[in-house]
């Protein structure tokens, strides 16, 4: 009697003779990308080094297109991008000891912001891995440990034939809900030794699904259907998961009114009539959420930014949907569903009591309610004098085609584009605001324009911040890569300059010499061009449909908005 899972794919007459008689010249490395094209991938992200030479190598070998970056972080950047926009693994080469390590603050950006990336670094030779002080080139007593408190997963090899499984299961782990960035190391004789292992010639990494318990979601559906005030927030699970359009559904099934945190940005349409929009670091809206009699969170830890820095204290009903176990109820109480927001919502759509126009089951006035608050959060920015802040803005959003991404480093006219800016759609807008460093707008964009080359993509930085990735305008014009960059120059670190001042009385190590950035993007043959909060507007439309790299830089002293949740 035969069984489903005792069937087997038995290969070929024409496998097995090419499994017998593998092509002579093949190393190590050649495993490693013959491995991720059978997962799929088309493009990695790196930068090469001693350790890691074997899987260079074996790239000219492949298939695979390559984008090298100046810099390890701006290369983990730039992959964090790619797969934000694809929703693939996005692989990224790397070396050892300084070059892996170089590499931390964009995978913890990836880990924060659940952005899968396949890490595959060199180690030292297998001789020299166990904690040992051999005194090889590079060497960590264990390079694997600095990684595991960021990384999803980390998987080392020391042989040959180990390589097809662990990244298959790196790449697997990568995708599975939450998303994330996943850590493989292969040491340097086992990526240069010639290998007689058959070429790899498919993958299967299915991820795992993530459904939610039918009981919590029968529970939930009960609380939304009889809550007089519901009210949801909208977090980056939504846009990670292509949840957009359920979310849609069973928020004008409810009549709850939603609010996006900024790594929700575009989950749920700007100018909807139960969009609270992204006003979430507001008090108005904090009042809102705290009064709703059932708060629905789909896909947000409720962490500092999403909490308004933690001010917010909901009296009614939480039920959390959150795929990072860490994160469910981390923060809050709540009837907490570890689920996938897509298979959690659809779940919800199936069993919710939909709100009908009149009758027992109306809820009145959700859409003016929403009205009121925009109108008292309008009218507090209204007081403080930023018309500069939002004509600039507002000019960035006129000039961005509707369908481009945009990617914004840690600067000043980012904070305001998490409140403040209509993304136009899900998966649109991206910042650092996961792990907040600096550096991430405008290598995260040349990722981005690897992935969709049909569009122009927006990368805004502050002058503090390009410094940061300045290199990487060699990386733009060596692949002609189709992002305008936007740098805003106030001097310094604007932002820190603000809170010292206010903290303080006078700020301390934030005043900043720069360079013409004119002229530096020109002598890497990248367009510049100066411009003026008037000429905005029209400069960087230009620069956005003329093909290729380009830079304009805006001399400007933003001000911030001044926080409630000091008050």
């Amino acid at each position: 009697m035969t069984h489903d899972h005792d069937l087997v794919l038995r290969p070929t007459e024409a496998q097995t003779a090419a499994a017998l008689n593998p092509p002579v010249g093949r190393n190590g490395g050649d495993l490693v990308v013959e491995t991720l094209a059978g997962l799929g991938a088309t493009t990695v992200f790196g930068l090469p080094g001693q350790h890691a030479l074997g899987m260079f190598d074996a790239l000219r070998r492949s298939s695979l297109r390559y984008i090298g970056l100046r810099v390890e972080n701006n290369a983990g950047f730039a992959a964090d991008a790619y797969g934000r926009i694809t929703g693939e693994a996005a692989p990224l080469l790397l070396s050892t000891g300084p070059g892996a390590l170089t590499s931390l603050a964009a995978l913890q950006e990836a880990a924060a912001a659940s952005a899968p990336v396949l890490a595959i670094s060199s180690q030292i030779p297998t001789a020299g891995l166990g904690g040992g002080r051999h005194g090889y080139l590079h060497e960590l007593p264990d390079q694997a440990a600095s990684f595991r408190g960021v990384v999803k997963s980390v998987h080392t090899v020391r042989t040959q034939s180990q390589i097809p499984s662990a990244i298959e299961a790196a790449w697997k782990s990568a995708l599975s809900v939450p998303h994330g960035p996943v850590w493989v190391e292969i040491p340097q004789d086992v990526l240069l030794a010639q290998t007689r292992i058959p070429v790899v010639t498919g993958g299967d990494a299915f991820p795992e699904e993530l459904p939610p318990r039918p009981e919590l979601t029968a529970v939930a559906a009960d609380l939304l259907s009889k809550a007089a005030r519901p009210a949801i927030i909208a977090g980056g699970g939504v846009v990670r998961s292509d949840a957009s359009g359920k979310l849609k559904q069973l928020a004008e099934a409810l009549q709850a009114p939603v609010v996006t945190t900024p790594g929700g940005k575009g989950a749920f349409p700007w100018t909807h009539p139960l969009s609270l929009q992204s006003w979430i670091e507001d008090r108005h809206t904090t009042d809102f959420l705290e009064d709703a009699d059932v708060l629905l969170v789909v896909g947000s830890g409720l962490g500092e930014l999403s909490s308004n820095y933690h001010t917010f204290k909901p009296r009614g009903r939480v039920v959390q949907i959150e795929a990072d176990l860490g994160k469910l109820e981390s923060n809050h109480p709540a009837l907490g569903i570890h689920a996938d927001a897509r298979l959690a919502l659809q779940a919800l759509l199936e069993t919710v009591e939909p709100v009908e126009p009149v009758g027992e089951r109306a809820r009145p006035g959700a859409a003016e309610r929403v009205r009121e608050v925009l109108a008292k959060v309008a009218e507090r920015i209204a007081a403080q004098e930023l018309t500069l802040e939002q004509e600039v803005l507002a000019s960035v959003r006129r000039a961005l085609p509707a369908d481009s991404p945009s990617f914004w480093d840690m600067t000043i006219l980012a904070y305001w584009a998490w409140s403040a800016f209509d993304a136009k759609g899900p998966n649109h807008m991206h910042s650092a605001q996961g792990a907040g460093g600096l550096g991430y707008g405008f290598p995260a964009a040349l990722g981005a324009a690897a992935a969709d080359p049909t569009r122009p993509v927006l990368a805004v930085s502050g002058d503090g911040g390009a410094l940061y990735s300045i290199a990487e305008l060699a990386t733009a014009r060596q692949y002609d890569l189709n992002v305008t960059w936007l740098i805003v120059d106030d001097g310094g670190y604007g932002i820190l300059r603000e809170y010292m001042t206010d903290a303080f009385g006078e700020p301390t190590a934030t005043e900043l010499t720069r360079p013409d950035y004119v002229a530096l993007a020109e002598s890497f043959g990248v367009p510049g061009v100066r411009t003026s909060p008037q000429a905005l507007e029209a400069d960087l439309a230009k620069a956005l449909s003329t093909p290729g790299p380009s830079v304009v830089l805006l001399p400007a002293v933003l001000r911030m908005f001044a926080p409630t949740h000091l008050s």
